[in-house]
């Protein structure tokens, strides 16, 4: 099963001393967490002043610094809305780039998904459907690039962990429906990070963690790195 680490996400980089907006922090830390046995990275490049970007410069350099440190380990990143909240000109920079990741995620709760999907499976990257809720669901289930996707990815926000499994179930059930063969990556964020984690392991489905999705190890106590937060999932995943 992929243990992807989510390196670092959208949280502010003073949230964490890995959360870095200088890339070559960040790849160490990717580094260390392939290291503790991660096998994917997924990144969101920044700009200088720290903010997720989908301009091909920032994509360019945050890819070159995240591949040189992990070389032959799959590398994506986002496409999120928030990223550049206007369509066109995300299409443009994502027309723009100039190295490719192997794969990037699409939320299909956001506007244009369906856009950005076809544009990514025209240029050669793999797409990761980000589903977080019922509207994203739906908005993918009619979408006409559904199949064309790497895998799913089963996104839950920060639940009680008595409501991860009936959540996670009904979206997993729904997935599996409409494309049986796809691969389903499911992971939470904050306190549904590890309760989902836990029923990945338990399904033999794909899962992730990293400083994206947690700032806390599963016992509470602050995470020092990437590297400790894969070190931490792998304890509880089969065959680890």
């Amino acid at each position: 099963m992929i243990l992807q680490a989510c390196v670092n996400g959208a949280r502010d980089v003073a949230a964490h001393p890995w959360l870095s907006a200088d890339e070559t922090v960040v790849a160490q830390d990717a580094a260390a967490a392939v290291d503790a046995g991660a096998t994917e990275i997924h990144v969101h490049p920044k700009n200088a002043a720290g903010r997720d970007s989908l301009a091909p410069e920032d994509v360019q350099r945050w890819l070159g610094a995240v591949r040189a440190a992990v070389p032959g380990v799959p590398v994506g990143v986002t496409t999120g809305e928030w990223a550049e909240p206007d369509l066109a000109r995300r299409l443009v920079a994502i027309e723009g780039w100039t190295e490719l990741p192997d794969y990037a995620s699409v939320n299909w709760h956001e506007t244009g998904a369906d856009e950005v999907a076809a544009l990514l499976r025209r240029r050669g990257v793999g797409i990761e459907a980000g589903i977080w809720d019922a509207a994203g669901l739906e908005a993918w289930r009619v979408s006409p690039v559904r199949g064309d996707c790497l895998r799913v990815l089963v996104e839950l926000p920060a639940e009680a962990a008595d409501i991860v499994r009936p959540h996670a179930e009904g979206l997993i059930a729904h997935v599996a429906r409409e494309e049986p063969d796809l691969p389903i990556l499911l992971h939470g964020e904050d306190l549904s990070a590890w309760p989902a984690l836990d029923l990945a392991a338990e399904r033999g489905l794909d899962t992730r963690i990293g400083l994206e999705d947690s700032l806390l190890l599963a016992d509470g106590a602050a995470a020092p790195s990437n590297a400790a937060l894969v070190r931490a999932a792998r304890a509880r995943l089969p065959h680890s």
